[in-house]
Formats: C-alpha cells, structure tokens, sequence
C-alpha cells in the first residue's frame, strides 16, 4: 500500500467552499467535496486492476459475491492542501490492505502478531479437543456405557416381570390351598412362599446393585476421558479471554486532542463483532495519527445489495449506530464541531395535526410528515402528545396504531380504554382496511402484486429493518400501479400486516420491487419528503357498529 493513502483531487475543486462544520455521520446531505472524492473513487473501483472482487456488478465474474462499503474523507495536510482519504470496511478481498486505502487501526492478521501466535495455541487445543472427542477410545467408552445401560435396563425390567408373574402364581396356590389343605399344611404353604417371594426381591436388589456397579465402572472411564477434554477447554476458555483482552487493549482509537481510548474502555468490554473494522473509524484514526484535519466525510455501498437488507449501488448511507456510534460520539469525534444532530431537533415544530373527525369515544386525525406518533426518547411532541393536552380527560392509551414518523396520513385515535381495545382488536384481526399512495423513484413493469418478505430490526443499526427468514415476523403487502409519469410510478399499497417500515423495504428490497419511495432516506435517497401518505382508513365502530371510511388528500 501507499506510504501515505493522502490523495489530491483530479477534479477542480478551488470554487467549492468548505464546510463549516464536520458532517454528522449518522443522518447528512454529502458535501460537494465529499461527492467528488466518491466519484474519484468509485472511477477506481470501475477500471482498477489491483485487486480482485466480486461486487456482483458484472455477470460474468466468478466468485462469491460480496457488496461493500466504502467512506471517503476531505481533509487537508499539513501544508494545507486540501485532498481525501479513502476505506473501505472490513476486509476487501480477503486482505486488510490495498494500496490507496487507509490501513485497519489495528492488524491483528500481520505475520508473527501476538494473535496469531495466540491462534497457534488455541488452534492447536482446539485439534487436541476434537481428537479426544472423536477418539476411538471415547467413542467406545460411550458405546460401552449405553450397551451396559440398556443391558441393565432389559435385565431389570425382566426380573420384574418375573417377580410378577410368581406373584400371580402363588395367589393361585394360596387360594386353592385354602380350600383344600389342613390347615397346618396351608400355614407352611404359605410360609414358602413367602420365602420365595422374599429371595425374588433380594434378586432384583443385587441385580440392581450389580449394574449399578457396572454402569458406574463405565461411567468413571467416560468422566476420566472427559475431565482431559474439560481441562483443555477450560485452558481454551482462558486463553481466549486473555487474548480477547489484549485485543481490546491494543485496539485504540486516536482522536482529535490526540488522546488514545481503547475498544474495551469505549464498549466496557463488550464491543460488538466488527466493532472498528468500519470505514469511518478507519478514516478518523488515521487523519488523527497522521496530522491530516477532517473537513468532511461520506460512506456509499458498492455492488450488489445483500439478500436481508436494502442496499443499493452507489448510494450513501450513514456510519451504522451499534458499531460506530460509541466509537465516533464518545471518543473520535471529540474536539470536532459538527453539524446539528437533527435526532435532537423537534421535526414537528410548527405543524398542525388536521383533526379529520370525531365523536364522544374516538378521533380521526390527519398527520404531517416528519411528525412522531407517539414521543420518543428525545423529542416528546406527537400526536399522543397533541391529543393529550387537547383531551386531558381521555383514559388509555388513546394511539390504537401507528404510522412512521415520516409518513403522513390518517391515524385513529380512542377516547377511552374500552373504545382502544374494540378498535385494537379489529387492527389485529386485520379486519381494518388500509390504503397508502407512494410514489417510487422508478418505474415499475407489473400492473399489480403481492409481497411477502418477513421482517425484523437490524440489531446493528436502528431502525432499520432487515428482512429475514428464520427470526423475522410475517409482513404480507398488496399493490398496485396507478400511473407512471417522469420516470416515477404511483402506486397504491394495501398492508395486510403492519411491521415497521414495512412499506418502505418491500418497495425497496431486492425481491420486493426493487424501487425505494422517492424521498426514502433509509432505504432509498433523501428527498424534501418521504413520498408516502396513509390515503384512506375503513373500520367499524365500536359503539354505532357501522363501517366507516375517510379519506386524505394525497399531499404530492
């Protein structure tokens, strides 16, 4: 790799004034200088020859395919030239280094490291563990002790039948015995067989008592051969923490006072996997280390969209929250000013919700765009809110359902607890009718369909969802096309479920209809809105029993 991965721009950039503060890196508009340096980059990746990968982007390549993101960098030297820097996160190409990008901050797969000598010595007990558990004489030993279990077992249960089946027989003695034999000759009768009935149970004692023995001699090789195996995955077990350890230590991350802070101290230990091997923490660490001041800085996916999220070719996305959000807000990012946080600034700020209708048990209401439904963990203003302070009286929970923050549309409130739980009960029998209009960033072949892709929340970065097969919840949309005009198709969707962004990821996803709602700043780009409006809401109500049916105006 380069000596120093600083590069000037090819472009003219001499024009474009730099920013005033540093980009917010979980919600931000690219810079100019940010979008030249990823268009430079994306050139390289389109004609380079240094490496190779398969994006998915031509067909005819082999190989796995494996999209990427990718983080530029503006900043400037310390002869004050202005220039970027380039990363990519994780590994690319099976290798943490390529020329022209920044290193890891932290190799841990150099030749002769302490973790690969540490791996030697785990790998080695790990074989030593694994040819004990598959040795012939473990093997044998277990085979003997469940020939010797089910021996015993078969044994026993015989005896037992035997003792059985004497039992009978001897009442069938007693009984005829009393009626026929003098009674001297009855008593000692029956005084046999009482011995007999006695050395039938010492039997099935000693039998017992024998295999036990037996079971308990196979056992005791078993457990020998067993505590060997335990011993070295106890030494495996702390082994592994000691190097876990040293890793987090020797993880440290600069920022721009120049102070190191390790990836255990910033996570108390407990960092989550691929915790720093991201494109942003890379690029911070190294401008710090190497005197270079950030200006500005955006992240874009490269290839193919993986098959769980909605990733497209190209786009910028924000640095993930779980992996970088510590790392870049608690540490890395101090002594930067940045731009405003827009999590921390109250979208709803001058809106009106439009109250559409309303009776002694219940309200319709017609929310805005960018408006919460219910507070959140910053910003308390909502439509819970709102209607609270107008209905101080209202009891219960009064939100029966929800819409996204950025959607706007129809919302059904309760007045009171009884009224929410006949309302709630008709959203989970899905006996309500819902119908939203979208408008995709695209153009879409088909007249109408069905999607069904199970959805669950991205654990790495919320809110997003991700669409999964094993631990997702069933989310089921039909649509339909209205028009298509500029290259943009308004549809109609009609929820049969109602997951999170549910709408949002089958517009957007792969197997869904590939087009993201214009205006999608998580699935898709940002625009001045999310294109996405609940248009009309049928259910019956709870007190009249008539069906009911508003409708909104769609606002784009």
């Amino acid at each position: 790799m380069l000596a120093n991965p600083f590069q000037k721009f090819k472009s003219q950039v001499s024009g474009i004034a730099l920013p005033e503060k540093f980009t917010f890196p979980f919600y931000y508009e690219p810079h100019p200088l940010s979008e030249i340096a990823a268009c430079e980059l994306q050139e390289y990746l389109e004609h380079q020859t240094d490496f190779e990968h398969n994006f998915g982007i031509h067909p005819d390549q082999k190989g796995l395919v494996i999209g990427k993101m990718f983080g530029v960098l503006v900043c400037e030297n310390q002869a004050g030239e202005l220039g970027f820097l380039w990363a990519f996160s994780g590994k690319l190409a099976d290798s943490n280094h390529h020329c022209r990008f920044v290193p890891p901050v932290f190799d841990m797969l150099i030749h002769n490291s302490f973790f690969k000598q540490e791996e030697k010595v785990l790998n080695a007990l790990n074989r030593k563990i694994e040819e004990l558990e598959t040795s012939d004489v473990y093997k044998k030993a277990l085979q003997t002790f469940q020939d010797i279990r089910l021996d015993a077992e078969k044994d026993i249960q015989k005896q037992k039948k035997r003792i059985k089946e004497l039992k009978i027989a001897r009442d069938a003695k007693r009984n005829e015995a009393e009626a026929t034999l003098p009674f001297d000759d009855y008593k000692t009768l029956q005084k046999n067989l009482s011995e007999e009935s006695k050395q039938e149970s010492i039997l099935l004692k000693k039998m017992t008592k024998y295999w036990n023995h037996q079971k308990a001699a196979a056992s005791k090789v078993i457990q020998n051969l067993q505590a060997e195996i335990n011993t070295l995955k106890e030494e495996r077990k702390q082994k592994s923490a000691v190097l876990q350890q040293q890793l987090f230590d020797n993880y440290s991350f600069l920022n721009q006072k120049g102070k190191l802070k390790s990836i255990g101290e910033i996570f108390d230990n407990n960092p989550p996997a691929g915790a720093g091997e991201c494109a942003a923490p890379k690029l911070l660490h190294f401008a710090f280390k190497n005197g270079l001041k950030p200006i500005a800085m955006a992240e874009f996916w490269w290839g193919q969209s993986p098959k769980s999220e909605v990733r497209k070719h190209k786009h910028f996305y924000p640095a993930c929250k779980s992996k970088c959000e510590p790392l870049l807000m608690a540490h890395m990012l101090d002594g930067l000013e940045l731009e405003a946080n827009p999590f921390q600034e109250n979208p709803a700020q001058g809106k009106e919700i439009e109250i559409v209708y309303e009776d002694e048990v219940l309200l319709v209401v017609n929310k805005p765009t960018e408006f919460l439904s219910v507070p959140g963990k910053i910003i308390n203003d909502s439509v819970y809110s709102r209607v609270k302070e107008l209905y101080p009286e209202a009891t219960g929970p009064l939100i029966v359902h929800r819409l996204d923050m950025s959607t706007s549309g129809l919302i059904v409130l309760a007045k009171n607890e009884e009224t929410y739980v006949l309302l709630q009960r008709q959203f989970i029998q899905r006996t309500v009718k819902k119908r939203y209009v979208a408008l995709l960033n695209g153009i879409i072949k088909q007249k109408e369909g069905v999607i069904d892709l199970p959805l669950r929340v991205d654990l790495d970065d919320r809110p997003r969802q991700l669409v999964c097969y094993e631990h997702g919840k069933p989310a089921q949309t039909r649509w339909e096309v209205i028009a298509i005009r500029n290259r943009q198709t308004r549809v109609y969707f009609y929820p049969i479920t109602g997951r999170t962004h549910q709408l949002r990821v089958h517009a957007a996803h792969t197997s869904g209809l590939q087009t993201p709602i214009l205006g999608d700043d998580l699935y898709g780009k940002k625009a001045k809105r999310l294109h996405l409006h609940a248009e009309r809401l049928t259910f019956v109500h709870p007190v009249s029993k008539e069906e009911m049916t508003f409708t909104s105006a769609t606002p784009f």
